[in-house]
């Protein structure tokens, strides 16, 4: 059982690497680094050319429970405010090796629906 779900974290950093190799993010379009657990949703915005994070937001600061997918809303809402906070208004989505789908779609949508452009 270990084995499966070890090849599969292998194969999810495989595709992140190859995605990462085109995306580069800078001061003014910083890179939007999306991580999803089992258990949580952490989104970052970084700059690669200095190499350090800009602002970052995960559920674990939200108070509220709720399904997965309208944390992750709620924490691409919180990265978008964050994110405005410091006068950065597009970003690069980057999906870290996962599908365009369920959580993470949502992150992208809720950090969409707080005015961040990418």
């Amino acid at each position: 059982m270990k084995d499966a779900s070890k090849a599969k974290r292998i194969q999810r950093m495989k595709r992140a690497a190859r995605t990462r190799a085109k995306i580069f993010g800078t001061q003014k379009r910083p890179r939007l680094a999306v991580f999803i657990s089992n258990k949580h949703i952490y989104a970052q915005l970084i700059n690669d050319e200095k190499g350090n994070t800009l602002t970052s937001a995960s559920d674990l600061e939200l108070k509220e429970k709720a399904p997965k997918t309208k944390k992750a809303v709620l924490v691409g809402q919180l990265i978008a405010k964050k994110a405005n906070e410091q006068d950065v208004k597009e970003a690069i989505f980057s999906k870290g090796g996962y599908k365009y789908h369920g959580a993470l779609k949502a992150v992208a949508e809720g950090a969409r629906e707080g005015g961040l452009k990418f």
